[in-house]
């Protein structure tokens, strides 16, 4: 099965923690996931600015390393990451901020890729949001 995963709530959300174990599990069970696409508060799971309590999770760091090591298309959303001060090297400079903290392999982009990732998939799990 083809799967689309939506992250909605921050990296400290309980949600964030299934969405990713969700998405190991998927993996580990011979799906495929077509698209991550961090949204709303779920871009700061994208940030490395991100710091955790040293007796807690780095949910930020390790959605990175499972996105890099699975070769997985991580999205996130520009325009919520644009409200929330997380941008990558080429945002910071058109806004005239001093730093960057998307790096990859995160990609800015927009609801459009959400949509066409809906389009090549069986199913779309959205955790977190509202």
């Amino acid at each position: 099965m083809k799967f689309v995963i939506a992250l909605f709530s921050a990296p400290h959300a309980p949600s964030s923690r299934r969405a990713l174990r969700f998405a190991q599990a998927a993996l580990a069970g011979g799906h495929e996931i077509v698209r991550l696409f961090f949204y709303q508060d779920g871009v700061h799971s994208a940030s490395s600015a991100v710091v955790s309590a040293q007796d807690e999770l780095d949910l930020s760091a390790e959605w990175r390393t499972f996105v890099q090591e699975q070769h997985l298309d991580g999205v996130v959303c520009i325009a919520a990451a644009l409200r929330r001060g997380v941008l990558n090297a080429e945002e910071a400079q058109r806004y005239g901020r001093t730093a960057a903290n998307l790096t990859a392999p995160w990609e800015l982009s927009g609801l459009g890729q959400l949509h066409e990732a809906t389009q090549m998939a069986d199913r779309l799990l959205c955790f977190g949001g509202p």
